[in-house]
């Protein structure tokens, strides 16, 4: 058996724009309902919607047979965490709070197996390598991994050029909200200083051979990202779309009543 090509790393790698939504829900059945809808990418969120290795298996393998790809992400850098959504078989993780490169290259480390690492070896209880039956899982698996990390801080932001410097950083992602608390404008990620520090660290991370990432649910702000070079731009989230849908579907029949 052949290991599964990482489809959303090889589009990075190869400049072409990835476009994602963020899951939250935590339930497999929605994340296959929306998996179809025509996004190359999902954020299955791990740090602040209730999900765990078991949820996130669930959803990786209902999403599985469709041309999206599940990027995990963490509530945190533990090693012993990374290393089980790795063997579940997430094949991207994307870690938050990233603030030195120290942090980013022990990320790094996390994700592959000695000597090169710090990964534990349990390829035979693993999915990720089909319980052995991938053929030379164990050497080939880094090959298809894609570590992205969350910059969300101004401490990240200062570290930036440095955390763009370590080998095996696939992409680092922007997480405007965090970066505007960490300004002193919480609740503000639109707001100019947040999105201009955005906007110059998109160029810098480009300009350093990272991909660069964002989340914004602002369809401008988007397609100003994307200009500006950003490779992986998440442009919803599952709860969002689900509330303003309902209540709109609510609003329209409640102001009938009311005429």
């Amino acid at each position: 058996m052949q290991l599964p090509l990482n489809t959303f790393k090889r589009a990075l790698r190869a400049g072409r724009p990835q476009i994602g939504l963020w899951t939250g829900l935590a339930n497999p059945y929605t994340s296959e309902l929306l998996a179809p809808a025509g996004f190359d990418w999902f954020a299955i969120d791990a740090e602040h919607s209730p999900n765990d290795p078991r949820t996130v298996l669930t959803q990786l393998q209902a999403i599985a047979p469709y041309p999206v790809h599940g990027v995990v992400r963490t509530v945190s850098d533990d090693p012993a965490l990374l290393k089980q959504y790795l063997d579940i078989g997430a094949q991207t993780v994307l870690v938050p709070m990233v603030e030195t490169a120290g942090q980013a290259a022990r990320i790094v480390a996390a994700t592959r197996y000695p000597p090169k690492g710090i990964r534990g070896v349990g390829s035979a209880l693993a999915r990720a390598s089909r319980w052995n039956q991938v053929e030379n899982y164990l050497q080939l698996c880094e090959e298809e991994l894609c570590v992205l990390v969350q910059i969300e801080s101004l401490r990240g932001l200062e570290n930036l050029e440095d955390i763009c410097a370590i080998d095996g950083v696939d992409g680092l992602f922007l997480g405007p909200s965090d970066l505007s608390a960490s300004m002193g404008l919480l609740g503000q990620s639109t707001d100019p200083k947040v999105q201009t520090a955005v906007d110059e660290a998109i160029r810098l991370i480009t300009a350093r051979g990272k991909a660069a990432g964002v989340l914004t649910t602002d369809r401008k702000l988007a397609q100003k990202h994307l200009a500006l070079g950003a490779l992986f731009v998440a442009v919803g989230l599952d709860t969002g779309l689900l509330v303003r849908a309902a209540q709109e579907l609510a609003a329209g029949f409640k102001q009938k009543t009311r005429e």
